[in-house]
């Protein structure tokens, strides 16, 4: 699954650390979610959005494996 967080973290002016304070995470697992390593849980997208103001759909965009 692709995403716009490191997009969108920069457009915020948010470091790895500054975002993953404000959603309750490590670091790292900010930094795996930018790199699609990692899919976060429903809550984490939410409170990313929240962040964000914008919905879980402009975060994450879905690519079907057909």
């Amino acid at each position: 699954m692709k995403n716009n967080i490191k997009t969108l973290r920069a457009a915020f002016q948010l470091t790895q650390s500054d975002l993953a304070e404000k959603i309750e995470v490590s670091r790292q697992t900010v930094n795996a979610i930018e790199k699609g390593k990692f899919d976060p849980s429903l809550p984490t997208a939410f409170r990313l959005a929240a962040v964000f103001n914008c919905s879980i759909e402009e975060l994450f965009i879905y690519e079907s494996e057909e």
